[in-house]
């Protein structure tokens, strides 16, 4: 007899016979659990372009280290049906697993369940696995593919939600969470990604959103499909509010992968070291051919990035959005880096509303994690405009500003060319706690640039000239050799040192290794009141 057929009608196995039968039993159940609901629910799955959950945890995890908890999880609801519908784990599958050799937890939605909707058991099997995540002080990935709360299990879905919030804010900065939207994440579910570290998001398949299409059009007259509403590209490009964008689970589930290995488990720990197999002394001999010495010319800051990274490689953060900045992941003598860096190419590298809440978040991260922080700065100022200035372009810079000034990791800052205004202030100055400051021999340091500020300081001189025009050219060489010669700066300590481009990877690594170490306590405070 099987267990199907032997079953009571609470689900409940009664009890009798040998121990062996009984094992038997529980193994016929475990593969049902594991095989899952009607196969015609997985070919739908496939043929939405979307893996099952367990695929999917096969590709997260280092083989054979997933251990499930839960499996036999059922509702207890009533109404509506769902007494006659008790499938085991109510749609969502939680355990931990090994990626690269290192403890990582995970909940991951089952949409072949209740469309991976969040009932209460559900949600307490979420909550339990983010609370072993947290004793056990390791990452948290959530495989997000359902569609919301379970309707007919009413407030108490709701409820589950909440608790899901505040173990996000509770383990915010303590152990790094990862959102993964592999499919639906509608209404109030968004918010748990929005609450996490980093969020990836997959095209055509991964959409969130609070209010979908339908409420959309109903409310506003706007026709708008589910992509273009919240899918991948709309969330990495405008929304800024998903950090990866990929074409497929695979190579998603692989950079999940990646990420992981720069991350530490917790906030206790330093981020894990690789072996340092591309030379620490390396010169970057090509920054010299890569970089302009005309401070108006633009280029490409990722070559420069390439150029000091080990081997080239790193993870850029926040790629398709804010690009006038860039936050990227990286290894420097085989430790883990994070980069900040203005992008001459996009905007002129300017500072604006996007760029400054996507720096400002990218410092965050990295300070809760131990990640030490290099600025690479190439910066002309904030962005001018009305539109600006009505979005709040002082608040959001002042983010930016907090999120440095609050910083206690190691912080290196190097003026590749111009930094003028106040965003050389904000782009990690001395003046705003760098531990060392570095500018190459181009470097120009003022308040502004040397024809704006002749024009400001000269303009009666130049306006009586009898040729205004040369009378400017002269003005601004004197006001250039006055105040903007490359060495004005660190003759007044606000710059550490004026060095070689080709000697940047040699003098970065020193320089990290020197502060590794670094204790910087702040404040006896509750927390601060950072600008919003």
């Amino acid at each position: 007899m099987s267990v199907a057929e032997e079953r009571l009608p609470d689900g409940a196995v009664p009890l009798g016979g040998h121990l062996r039968d009984r094992t038997a039993e529980l193994e016929e159940l475990r593969h049902n659990v594991l095989a899952g609901p009607d196969p015609r629910a997985t070919e739908a799955q496939h043929a939405r372009g979307k893996l099952t959950v367990r695929e999917r945890l096969d590709l997260l995890f280092d083989k054979g280290t997933f251990v499930e908890t839960g499996e036999l999880r059922r509702h207890r609801a009533t109404g509506f049906g769902l007494e006659d519908r008790r499938p085991h784990t109510d749609g969502v599958v939680t355990g931990w697993g090994e990626v690269w050799g290192r403890t990582v937890f995970v909940y991951a939605h089952d949409f072949r369940i209740f469309g991976g909707a969040l009932g209460e058991a559900h949600a307490q099997k979420i909550h339990r696995i983010m609370d072993m995540a947290e004793a056990a002080g390791a990452p948290l990935v959530g495989l997000c593919d359902g569609a919301g709360a379970r309707i007919q299990e009413g407030v108490t879905a709701l409820a589950g939600y909440g608790g899901i919030f505040l173990r996000n804010v509770r383990n915010s900065g303590v152990i790094p969470q990862i959102s993964v939207i592999l499919g639906p994440c509608a209404g109030g579910a968004a918010y748990s990604p929005a609450l996490t570290d980093f969020v990836f998001m997959t095209r055509g398949t991964g959409q969130m959103f609070l209010t979908g299409p339908d409420v959309v059009e109903a409310v506003t007259g706007d026709r708008v499909t589910h992509e273009a509403l919240g899918g991948a590209d709309a969330h990495c490009t405008v929304s800024g509010v998903a950090h990866f964008a990929r074409d497929d689970e695979e190579s998603c589930l692989e950079d999940v992968r990646h990420l992981l290995s720069l991350l530490p488990a917790n906030n206790r720990e330093l981020p894990p070291e690789a072996p340092p197999d591309d030379p620490v002394d390396r010169r970057t001999e090509a920054l010299l051919d890569i970089v302009p010495a005309d401070p108006n010319r633009p280029y490409d800051m990722r070559l420069v990035v390439e150029e000091i990274a080990d081997h080239g490689e790193f993870l850029e953060v926040h790629e398709s959005w804010g690009g006038n900045v860039l936050c990227a992941l990286t290894r420097l003598g085989g430790a883990v880096t994070g980069i900040i860096a203005n992008q001459p190419q996009v905007l002129a590298g300017v500072l604006d509303i996007h760029a400054s809440e996507k720096a400002a978040r990218f410092v965050q991260m990295c300070d809760a994690f131990n990640i030490p922080i290099v600025t690479l700065v190439d910066v002309p100022g904030f962005l001018p405009g009305v539109d600006q200035e009505h979005g709040g372009i002082i608040r959001h810079g002042a983010k930016l500003l907090y999120a440095y000034c609050n910083a206690t990791v190691p912080r290196i800052s190097i003026v590749l060319r111009k930094a003028y205004g106040g965003a050389y202030i904000v782009m990690d100055s001395q003046s705003i706690g760098a531990d060392l400051t570095y500018a190459w021999p181009i470097n120009e340091i003022a308040v502004m640039g040397a024809e704006g500020a002749a024009n400001v300081i000269f303009r009666r001189q130049i306006a009586a000239a009898e040729d205004p025009e040369a009378m400017r050219r002269k003005m601004v060489k004197e006001y250039r050799a006055e105040l903007m010669h490359p060495y004005y700066a660190a003759e007044r300590g606000l710059v550490d040192d004026v060095i070689d481009p080709a000697e940047t990877r040699i003098r970065l690594i020193g320089a990290l290794a020197a502060l590794r170490a670094k204790h910087a306590p702040l404040p006896g405070r509750k927390h601060g009141n950072q600008p919003q």
